[in-house]
């Protein structure tokens, strides 16, 4: 690329488009003035002025153009999980040795000795910041710089590092992650990270324009990232791992309520793909959406025709959007009746349809997109979009025709991009695990204190909407010691951190079977099936269920699973 399309892939002034071409490349034609990034011979990235995004968008080429928008999922335990059990046989002393630990995230502090050696070198194998525009980005990357190992050791052996290399963690979840997952032992802190000899491979995502915060009416100040910048990172990560030969445990804490919540999608459908690679450990935080009355689930009653749907939308609320996802074959349509009685009737479709509905005595504008048959999922969508709404109770009747009423689910946006006070009253818990969560191939992680093994309240909850047992596994993820942003140590608490530790986990796995070549063509998909089969459970609990998946992540329980089976 020349400089000037370069640019655009970073401008506020073009927007980003996920276009699957197939290997055509005459489908970019309709796009003006456009800057085209192949990321494979099934899916570009295209830049185009920000001008070509307009309310109907989604009408004129489909929900799933427009790039879904990511949050971070989190703001005692190694014993909890058989690490120190497994460690005291001298054959299983795994560390993490030989393996690269992959991180996805807001970043690294990468001048906490928790990420250097004893001498004071790094680490870090790398880390691609996707903020920092210097024209050396890394390969097949067209944005962003890279620094390099030697760098960051140059930077550490400097009274100012942050000259020589000046990428920062300004929020501090990657930190954590890295810190949870493989930072050095601390013990007069109580620390201790899963895999202290692994070493990291870091991706910094850029912000999410402003473009796609404005669509989908997500603040300025919230942590938001573009799936582009994520899949692109995951592309990066993969390539590192095959250039140094080295297996690789990648950990996924961040989220999105968009989408089927099927394990369908771009990203995806990439992640899982990857997860089945030799070598390639994928591990997904579930989520924190179990309690926060952002999911529904119905059906059309029979008799009356309709099911009622009453969202409370809290004060001040500038805006946000509601995904209804309706069971294929069934169509479903709404009415809308908003909290000072104004009515919007039924809208009958029997095709892709966009409306902009304003209202006479209130200044909210509601937009709908219906799209009959979402392209990636095979599903029907009904995509709300509220512009400045009226707090109180909004109703809304939904219709089914022509089908088998095999039911319906509204998402929310996930927490960080909606207010607490926006909920539905009549929610559902189950079927809240975060998009990337559902990916069939992942190892997906719910949270449990380890304390006194409950479940953490906040857990998002399985199934997948068509069934798929997700999680798979609860790990520690509450009052967890993570590293902080002063070089000091915090307790954390989420399905970030529970992720984040099954990823150190996952890192000696790894190199037991890898690096020590005793399975050396381990993917997830292999690695799951030992972690579900050395998962530790209650007696009196029916496995798997909704909640916990398999069971408590045990690697000891792993190991003595395996004996008489392997000859280690």
């Amino acid at each position: 690329m020349i400089p000037e399309e370069r640019e655009r892939i970073i401008s506020e002034d073009y927007a980003d488009l996920i276009i699957e071409y197939n290997g055509d490349f005459s489908v970019f034609e309709q796009f003006p003035d456009r800057t085209v990034q192949i990321i494979n011979l099934q899916y570009a990235i295209v830049h185009v002025p920000v001008s070509f995004i307009t309310q109907n968008i989604v009408y004129r080429l489909g929900y799933s153009v427009l790039p879904t928008c990511f949050g971070i999922i989190s703001r005692s335990s190694l014993e909890s999980s058989g690490i120190f059990r497994i460690r005291n046989i001298p054959v299983f002393n795994l560390r993490g040795q030989g393996v690269l630990i992959g991180i996805i995230d807001t970043g690294i502090d990468y001048t906490n000795p928790i990420f250097t050696y004893a001498d004071n070198t790094t680490r870090i194998v790398s880390i691609w910041d996707q903020t920092i525009s210097s024209g050396n980005p890394p390969p097949h990357m067209e944005y962003g710089t890279q620094f390099t190992r030697e760098q960051i050791n140059e930077a550490l052996q400097s009274e100012d590092p942050f000259s020589i290399v000046p990428s920062r963690d300004e929020i501090g979840h990657g930190t954590m992650i890295a810190g949870i997952a493989g930072g050095n032992e601390v013990p007069d802190s109580n620390f201790y990270g899963v895999a202290p000899d692994a070493e990291f491979v870091v991706v910094k995502l850029k912000p999410a324009k402003k473009f796609i915060r404005d669509f989908f009416f997500i603040a300025e100040d919230a942590v938001c990232f573009q799936e582009n910048d994520i899949f692109l990172g995951l592309i990066h990560l993969y390539e590192m791992s095959i250039a140094l030969q080295r297996p690789i445990a990648i950990c996924i804490a961040l989220g999105s309520s968009q989408g089927a919540h099927d394990g369908s999608g771009t990203l995806s459908t990439f992640l899982s793909g990857i997860a089945s690679s030799p070598g390639m450990a994928m591990v997904v935080a579930a989520g924190n959406e179990g309690n926060a009355r952002r999911h529904f689930s119905g059906k059309v009653n029979p008799t009356t025709g309709y099911d009622t749907v009453e969202l409370n939308v809290g004060e001040n609320e500038r805006g946000f959007t509601m995904e209804l996802w309706g069971t294929s074959p069934d169509m479903y349509t709404i009415d809308i009746l908003s909290p000072t009685g104004e009515y919007i009737p039924r809208i009958s479709v029997g095709r892709n349809e966009h409306r902009e509905i304003a209202f006479i005595f209130e200044a909210t504008v509601i937009y709908i997109d219906y799209q009959m048959t979402e392209s990636q999922s095979g599903e029907q969508l009904i995509l709300i979009r509220f512009e400045n709404p009226t707090s109180g109770i909004w109703r809304f009747n939904v219709y089914e025709r022509r089908g088998l009423n095999l039911g319906f689910n509204i998402w929310l946006p996930m927490d960080g991009f909606i207010s607490d006070d926006t909920y539905f009253i009549r929610s559902d818990p189950n079927t809240t695990i975060l998009t990337l969560g559902n990916a069939e191939n992942v190892l997906t992680v719910t949270a449990y204190n380890d304390a006194d093994d409950s479940l953490y309240l906040n857990s998002s909850r399985g199934y997948t909407v068509i069934g798929r047992v997700k999680p798979e596994v609860a790990a520690p993820g509450v009052n967890i010691i993570g590293p902080t942003l002063t070089g000091g140590f915090a307790s954390y608490t989420g399905t970030s951190v529970s992720a984040a530790h099954t990823t150190g986990i996952a890192a000696m796995l790894l190199e037991w079977a890898v690096v020590n070549n005793r399975l050396p063509a381990m993917s997830t998909v292999e690695l799951k099936n030992l972690i579900i089969r050395g998962a530790r459970r209650d007696i009196d609990t029916i496995y798997p269920n909704r909640d916990w998946g398999y069971g408590i992540l045990d690697i000891f329980n792993v190991f003595d699973a395996l004996r008489g089976g392997i000859n280690f």
